[in-house]
């Protein structure tokens, strides 16, 4: 079992920045892939970016190439995402996940373990 916890969300005006951190339980963080999604009011969950077990693999979404970036701390158990030049449209719940098979992928099915989220509300 693996609990995955996220933190960081709050309440933005428009152009501000956030960062968003998600700690993941388990010996073995440094082989997971890792996922930040969102869901905003009656929207489907979408992926926002993702991280491999190498850090060299990422994913990003045309919605967050250029304003956010995906980092992870093996050391910490964490990843992070850093939110910047935010626009009321990223106000949503953020889910970050855990995908034990270290693909990093844009897929829901694919990971493991959930997180309960954390919301960001970017104010116009």
């Amino acid at each position: 079992q693996v609990h995955v916890e996220e933190s960081g969300g709050g309440l933005v005006q428009t152009g501000g920045s956030l960062r968003l951190s998600c700690v993941a339980s388990g010996r073995i963080f440094s082989s997971y892939g890792m996922g930040w999604f969102r869901q905003a009011p009656g929207k489907e969950r979408e992926i926002v970016a993702a991280m491999g077990r190498s850090a060299g693999t990422t994913y990003y979404a045309d919605s967050s190439k250029g304003r956010f970036t995906i980092s992870r701390d093996n050391a910490k158990n964490t990843v992070y995402l850093q939110m910047n030049s935010l626009k009321p449209e990223d106000t949503a719940l953020y889910y970050c996940a855990a995908d034990l098979f270290g693909r990093g992928s844009r897929i829901l099915r694919d990971y493991d373990y959930w997180g309960q989220g954390t919301q960001v509300t970017v104010s116009p």
